[in-house]
């Protein structure tokens, strides 16, 4: 991907890549703005455990589970072996994990609490080979690609490589391999199809358009399913979808207060459970309000 740099309205000047040297370098920049580009806590660098060394140890409080980031410059490593071999380190240790998350940050977080089932493995790289782009396009893999690219004039580029639409699924794969079958038989993957699966064609074609609606807000939107949820990220959620037998139920993703609702079709749930993120939510069975809530939908966007 070409970056340009506007002179005036007419004349584009060609911004040079700034290759990373290092991949200390990348580690540097991700950790330093952790949250920011990704929205994960920051629990620890350089975690060592039984003979392992986790570059960047990160914690997902939307989806309570831990994150593993590593950073890489190599092109030849296998990053589904290594991948795997981290999920299966974390699996094999949580108490570990979680006397981590304790100490260096001081709190109390409970293993119970934690969705061991939603831990990932997300590989940094300037760029990854064809073939670990195949090894990874599994629509139920909990291994990501990030590609960071520095150009000149302090810019940085960081774009989720995403799986195919034909992507299919690893499991037949599992039983040539005793480790990832331990990793898939607990860590859970979910699809559109996970939420759907059940409904009636009526419902399908509810989500549908809310989703598509959703989509057409911004540029870059991305799909999310989680376990309770199907998110809908731009840079952060900015609405989350349940399914629901006769409807379906949206939440925002805006703390009270920050939304401007002059119809009040939103339900304030800032004081109450909820699956979603933000504290408003509206259950929808029909297309009636549909423009209204996408205006509304927009004032998350940032």
């Amino acid at each position: 991907m070409n970056i340009y740099q506007a002179k005036n309205t007419t004349t584009l000047s060609l911004l040079n890549e700034k290759p990373f040297h290092l991949e200390r370098e990348i580690q540097t920049l991700f950790e330093q703005n952790l949250f920011q580009i990704t929205g994960l806590e920051m629990v620890k660098s350089e975690f060592s455990i039984k003979g392992k060394r986790i570059d960047t140890l990160a914690y997902d409080s939307q989806s309570n589970a831990f994150i593993i980031i590593e950073y890489k410059r190599d092109k030849n490593v296998s990053v589904v072996d290594q991948g795997f071999t981290y999920l299966s380190l974390l699996l094999e240790n949580k108490a570990d994990f979680v006397l981590c998350y304790n100490e260096t940050l001081n709190k109390s977080l409970h293993s119970n609490t934690i969705d061991w089932s939603q831990t990932r493995v997300v590989f940094v790289s300037p760029s990854f080979t064809e073939n670990q782009r195949l090894a990874t396009n599994f629509k139920d893999i909990a291994i990501e690609l990030w590609e960071i690219k520095r150009y000149e004039n302090d810019l940085i580029s960081i774009n989720p490589i995403k799986k195919t639409k034909s992507a299919e699924s690893i499991k037949p794969l599992t039983q040539k391999n005793s480790v990832i079958q331990s990793v898939t038989d607990e860590i859970k993957v979910y699809t559109e199809e996970d939420h759907l699966n059940g409904s009636s064609e009526e419902i399908i074609a509810l989500y549908e358009n809310f989703k598509n609606a959703i989509l057409i807000l911004a540029d870059d939107i991305e799909i999310v399913p989680k376990k309770l949820y199907i998110a809908f990220k731009k840079n952060k959620n900015i609405a989350d979808i349940v399914i629901l037998k006769k409807g379906i139920k949206i939440f925002i993703n805006l703390k009270k207060r920050q939304l401007d609702d002059p119809k009040g079709i939103m339900k304030d749930v800032s004081e109450t459970g909820h699956w979603g993120n933000g504290d408003f939510e509206v259950v929808v069975n029909n297309t009636t309000n549909l423009e209204y809530i996408m205006s509304l939908v927009k004032q998350a966007i940032t």
